[in-house]
C-alpha cells in the first residue's frame, strides 16, 4: 500500500482536486486612476507571530514525511525565506511516531529570519497526543507558533479517519497555556465558521486561519483514495465558502485572520486582506511550484509579490494597513 502523504501530495497536484470556479471573483474593487501614490514606496510589510514579513503571506501548512516531501518542504523554506515570508510545515503526527521521519520537517536552517509554524492535528489530543507531543512539535523545526488543523469531513472519509472531535476546544486552550509559543487554530479547506470563531476566542485562541472552500478538495482526494469517488463528489462542496468565512471571523472581532482557501493569485491576496485578512495563506499554487524547483518557488512567491502590489497601487493603499480599509464590492451576477 502506497504512503498515505505520497498519495496526499500527488492527488493535490491533480487539476480535479481543486474546486471549480474562484469565489474570489464575486469581488472587485474600484479602480483608482489617480492613486496620488509612488508604486515604489508601497510598503506590504506587516508584523505577524513576533517577527517583520515583507509580505503578507504565508506558505501554508503542507505535507511532510516522504523524500519528496522532504524536498518540496526545502524548496518551500528556501522561497519563503528569500521571500521574507511565513511558512508552515505538514502535520508532523508522522515524525512523532517514527523519529526517523522528522529531517523532513527540519527547514529552520533555510529559513531562519521567517516565522515558521509547527502543526499537529487537534484531533490527536484525543489519542494520545499531550503537551509533551506539542512542545516536541515544536522544538522539532524551531517553530513561532503550532498549528492545530481541523479536519472534520477529512477524517469522516478517509480510510484511516480518527473522528472522535469531542472537547477539543477545551484540549487546545489547555496546550496554549503551556507552550512558550502562539497556537493557531486551522481548517483544511471547509472554511471556519463565525460560531467556531467564537468557541475558539472565547477560550482564548485568537490566531484563526478559515482555510476556507474553494481550493483543494480534500473530499475528493480522500474520496479516491478509498474508491468511492461518487462520495466525493457529495460532500466536494461543503463548507464556507473563504470570502464568507473572512468576513464572519472579522465580525466575531478580537482574532488575528489567515485569509487562506483557493487564493490563486495576487488579487485575490488583495481581496482577502481588504474582507477583513491580516495575512493570507496559499498552499497548492506553491506545492506546484515546489514539487519542481527552489528556482520555480522563488520566482512563485515574486509573482504573488508583484501581483498584489500592483493591485494596492490601482487600488490606492499605500500599506496593508490602508488596505483593509479600502471599499470592496460585491459584484451583481453573484447576488
Amino acid at each position: 500500500m502506497r504512503d498515505r502523504k505520497a498519495e496526499h501530495i500527488d492527488l493535490a497536484l491533480e487539476e480535479g482536486m481543486q474546486l471549480h470556479g474562484n469565489f474570489f471573483d464575486a469581488f472587485f474593487f474600484d479602480h483608482l486612476a489617480l492613486p496620488e501614490i509612488d508604486y515604489a514606496a508601497i510598503d506590504l510589510s506587516v508584523e505577524f507571530l513576533g517577527r517583520r514579513l515583507q509580505a503578507p503571506l504565508l506558505i501554508s501548512c503542507m505535507t511532510g514525511g516522504t523524500e519528496q516531501a522532504t524536498r518540496i518542504n526545502r524548496n518551500l523554506a528556501i522561497a519563503a525565506e528569500a521571500a521574507g515570508i511565513a511558512l508552515g510545515v505538514g502535520s508532523q503526527r508522522k515524525a512523532l511516531e517514527d523519529s526517523t521521519q522528522a529531517d523532513s520537517f527540519k527547514v529552520r536552517e533555510l529559513a531562519p529570519s521567517i516565522p515558521l509554524l509547527a502543526n499537529l492535528g487537534a484531533v490527536q489530543l484525543n489519542y494520545g497526543f499531550g503537551i509533551a507531543e506539542c512542545r516536541a512539535a515544536v522544538e522539532m523545526v524551531e517553530a513561532d507558533a503550532l498549528v492545530f488543523h481541523l479536519n472534520p469531513l477529512q477524517e469522516a472519509l478517509q480510510p484511516e479517519g480518527q473522528c472522535d472531535f469531542s472537547n477539543l476546544v477545551d484540549r487546545m486552550a489547555k496546550v496554549a497555556d503551556a507552550l512558550p509559543v502562539p497556537v493557531v487554530v486551522k481548517e483544511i479547506g471547509c472554511g471556519l465558521s463565525a460560531e467556531a470563531a467564537r468557541r475558539l476566542r472565547d477560550a482564548g485562541l485568537t490566531i484563526l486561519d478559515t482555510a476556507g472552500l474553494g481550493g483543494t478538495s480534500w473530499a475528493r482526494i480522500e474520496a479516491k483514495r478509498s474508491d468511492e469517488v461518487e462520495l466525493g463528489e457529495v460532500f466536494a462542496e461543503w463548507g464556507v465558502a473563504t470570502p464568507r468565512s473572512i468576513r464572519q471571523l472579522r465580525e466575531v472581532g478580537g482574532l488575528t485572520i489567515i485569509a487562506s482557501g483557493g487564493v490563486r493569485n495576487g488579487i485575490d491576496v488583495a481581496k482577502a486582506i481588504a474582507l477583513g485578512g491580516d495575512v493570507v495563506g496559499l498552499a497548492q499554487p506553491f506545492l506546484a511550484a515546489a514539487a519542481e524547483s527552489a528556482e520555480r518557488t522563488v520566482a512563485k512567491a515574486g509573482r504573488l509579490t508583484r501581483e498584489l502590489r500592483i493591485a494596492m497601487f490601482c487600488a490606492g493603499a499605500r500599506t496593508v494597513a490602508e488596505l483593509q480599509q479600502v471599499a470592496i464590492h460585491r459584484r451583481h451576477r453573484y447576488e
